[in-house]
């Protein structure tokens, strides 16, 4: 790792193969916290090269436990985190929608690390109890129209860095690969990225499978579509800067998406949202959200469409069903 950080602190880039290995090395332990950290650490100082990204990525997937859907087209919509804005869980309120619309939606999420409450933060408030379980998995996903994979869970190197980025308290490029390495490898993706590089990147790496995708970057900093500034979105078919007016909603204040200082208050911001109790700007940012995913799903619907789809869902309390049946609870 010493020869590694040096050529890193001489601002050299790693290759594909290189990048890979050193991450299956981070799995397998074979580097202690302090050199790890380390690493971590030069990322953010510059930015990642694609050969490296993918070369990380390439180890994930290849370390990680795969889940097998049978083939079922899903979607996952996942935001990289990092753009310390501290919203609510959009995204993940955002899946419920989805899959309350009808849509089959495979999640992939893991603890809060550089925000108060990631979604696996809030689900396990909530009750729920992650499983790497393939058939629990397929069960979920047939009755309530989403399964959720938590990182840890299947991904053994997320899992030993854990502490450290925990400890660090900052993004880093595991923010950057957790969208990207869901074990369940769905048809569709939506993901919110904090800056427009990592945007362009996603994109490259994206053209390169046969996935349909909608990649999200508010031009304030948001990893969303956050409706307090146009957004930039690149999909298979286009790209636009959009402003909240054009996807039919009114212009927000940050404050207005607040997701507290705690798990518990994140929680029940979740809550209220699914039982109708949210406010009118938190609908609309998830009902935003909501709606382009199901746009990335069905390219040929109109994106206000697909917005009114999602906010009708929320109304009608398919969201909130779609998650009580996940928890058991209907």
């Amino acid at each position: 790792m010493k020869k590694i950080l040096t050529r890193l602190f001489e601002h050299k880039k790693l290759t594909r193969i290189e990048a890979k290995e050193i991450l299956v090395n981070i799995s397998n332990q074979v580097y202690n916290e302090s050199e790890i950290a380390a690493f971590i650490t030069v990322y953010l100082m510059r930015a990642i090269s694609v050969d490296e990204l993918n070369g990380f990525r390439d180890a994930l997937l290849e370390l990680c436990q795969r889940i097998d859907l049978d083939g079922v087209p899903t979607i996952d919509l996942c935001g990289t985190g990092g753009d310390g804005k501290n919203t609510f869980n959009i995204s993940t309120i955002s899946s419920f929608v989805v899959a309350g619309a009808g849509y089959k939606v495979a999640k992939h999420g893991n603890y809060g690390v550089s925000s108060k409450s990631g979604s696996s933060n809030v689900l396990e408030a909530l009750g729920y109890e992650f499983t790497n379980n393939n058939d629990s998995l397929k069960r979920q996903l047939e009755k309530s129209n989403l399964c959720f994979l938590h990182a840890p869970l299947f991904h053994p190197a997320m899992k030993a860095v854990g502490p450290i980025r925990r400890q660090l308290g900052v993004k880093t490029f595991f923010n950057m690969l957790g969208p990207m390495v869901n074990p369940s490898f769905p048809k569709y993706q939506m993901v919110g990225v904090f800056n427009l590089e990592l945007a362009r990147l996603y994109q490259y790496i994206f053209q390169q499978t046969d996935k349909q995708y909608a990649i999200v970057h508010a031009l304030d900093g948001y990893d969303e579509i956050s409706l307090t500034g146009n957004v930039k979105i690149k999909t298979n078919n286009w790209e636009k800067v959009l402003s909240p007016a054009q996807l039919g909603k009114k212009k927000l204040t940050p404050e207005l998406l607040y997701g507290g200082e705690t798990v518990g208050e994140a929680a029940k911001i979740f809550t209220n949202i699914l039982e109708g109790t949210g406010t009118t700007a938190q609908v609309d940012a998830v009902s935003a959200n909501a709606g382009l995913a199901i746009h990335c799903i069905c390219p040929e619907k109109l994106i206000e469409d697909c917005i009114a789809e999602a906010t009708e869902t929320i109304e009608k309390g398919n969201a909130l069903k779609a998650f009580k049946i996940l928890l058991n609870k209907d």
